[in-house]
């Protein structure tokens, strides 16, 4: 097994991985920018170097420094998190050449998977169901006439883009054009590549996604589904599994394709295939997340199942230690992630110090989380400060297992995101599940006009 490993991350994932490591008996190296130099990845690693300024770019994105460290530090493996260079094929293929394991897929699959208009036409050859659309980057003619092809609404998306970034919504021939230029302009931003292609825009889909472990064996199994189809402005706020609203014979299209897509593409770790599903139980690939998801905990409480121990052993070379007939629901789980932001100005990031922390206990809950008293939340990064989890044998004991747990979550110092979770959790949508990825703005819609009614 490992040595010693580097992770190339900050925050609650750092924290995560630091602590799997340690119940492996492998020591860890934590890297840290200088607006870091409080956090508490830093203090619970083995060694602890500063790999650059306070910027992303001068610190966790830079590919050199951090290489440099690895090396210097006798690592033979590094773990990427997820975000910044987790699904980065060259840092992959870099960490390679030096000698070092990468934690992580085959760099030349992450590239493939990683490319979405690419993405899309491997799954199409796997027979796995896509959206209509271009499947390849396209200029700005051949997108407007595919877009009056398959019909709008359409979706300009950027073919390396994530995270929201390089996607517009078109709703007619007039907008196409000055979309497509804002979407080219935000893709090389973001991604340094501006490449663009068109999908049929699903209204108010529910997004599904299936966790995939995989090893070097050519083993390859599915942890279930997750229902992400909370999302504010195409940001996950709440994920839960197993997913209420889908009948059995979706369920196992759904793993059925999933495991598919992996064994179509070789894929050898852990990953995330994630789909769109209309109102007709229709089902369509969307991407393919080649890392650790953010909301693997949901996914970890409900089949007692360790990914980032798995995802460790199985870069080392070792064989899955499940099989697929090992893996069983056991209950339900839910994730409120707990952002530093003002929800009653537009959700902005509200950097500053935490000057009082409670956080709730119990069993069934679980809290990841990289902040405490007193700690200063830098304004450099994402907003995400927690992730609160909740596990129960049903999804209604899950709610108001949730409910309890926010009660007892005190932040202070900050504006978080509480309340928002606390009051979405008593909404009679969402307590029913049958909810969707267009509900999140309607339920705010309805939050704003219930706070103005009752300030008159």
């Amino acid at each position: 097994m490992f040595k010693k490993i580097l992770v190339a991350n900050r925050g609650e994932i750092a924290v995560r991985i630091i602590r799997a490591c340690k119940e492996m008996g492998i020591k860890t190296v934590a890297i840290y920018s200088t607006a870091d130099e409080n956090a508490l990845h830093r203090e619970l690693a083995n060694e602890a170097y500063c790999v650059g300024g306070a910027s992303c770019s001068d610190s966790y994105l830079n590919m050199e420094n951090i290489l440099s460290i690895a090396c210097l530090t006798g690592c033979d493996a590094i773990h990427p998190g997820f975000g910044f260079l987790s699904e980065n094929p060259i840092f992959a293929s870099m960490v390679e050449r030096c000698g070092i394991k990468w934690i992580g897929p085959n760099p030349h699959v992450m590239e493939l998977m990683g490319n979405k208009s690419e993405a899309i036409k491997m799954m199409r050859e796997a027979g796995v169901p896509i959206v209509p659309g271009s499947y390849r980057a396209v200029s700005l003619e051949e997108g407007n006439q595919i877009a009056r092809e398959i019909g709008y609404p359409v979706l300009i998306k950027a073919s390396a883009g994530g995270g929201g970034k390089g996607i517009r919504m078109v709703s007619s021939d007039a907008e196409f054009a000055p979309l497509y230029t804002e979407a080219k302009e935000e893709a090389k931003k973001f991604f340094a590549n501006d490449e663009l292609y068109i999908e049929k825009f699903i209204v108010n889909p529910r997004h599904i996604e299936v966790q995939m472990m995989c090893d070097k064996h050519g083993n390859c199994i599915h942890l279930y589904e997750r229902n992400c189809s909370l999302q504010r402005r195409k940001q996950k706020m709440l994920e839960e599994a197993p997913c209420q609203c889908i009948s059995k014979k979706l369920r196992e299209g759904l793993h059925e394709a999933a495991v598919k897509a992996c064994k179509y593409v070789n894929y050898d770790s852990v990953g995330t295939i994630e789909f769109l599903v209309d109102k007709d139980e229709n089902f369509y690939f969307i991407e393919m997340n080649t890392r650790i998801q953010v909301e693997h905990s949901v996914t970890e409480s409900i089949c007692n199942v360790d990914i980032v121990k798995t995802m460790i052993k199985t870069a080392y070379g070792l064989k899955l230690p499940y099989k697929q007939e090992d893996v069983q629901i056991l209950g339900c789980a839910m994730e409120c992630r707990i952002n530093a932001e003002d929800m009653k100005n537009d959700f902005r990031p509200d950097p500053g110090k935490i000057t009082f922390l409670h956080i709730p206990g119990g069993k069934g809950v679980r809290v990841d989380t990289a902040v405490y008293a007193g700690y200063e939340i830098p304004p450099y990064y994402d907003s995400m400060i927690m992730k609160l989890i909740v596990f129960a044998p049903t999804r209604l004991e899950c709610i108001r297992k949730m409910r309890a747990a926010l009660e007892e979550l005190i932040i202070e110092g900050v504006k978080t995101t509480t309340e928002f979770h606390y009051v979405l959790l008593h909404h009679p949508t969402f307590i029913l599940g049958y909810y969707d990825t267009g509900f999140c703005e309607e339920f705010l819609k309805e939050y704003e006009q219930n706070a103005k009614q009752r300030i008159q």
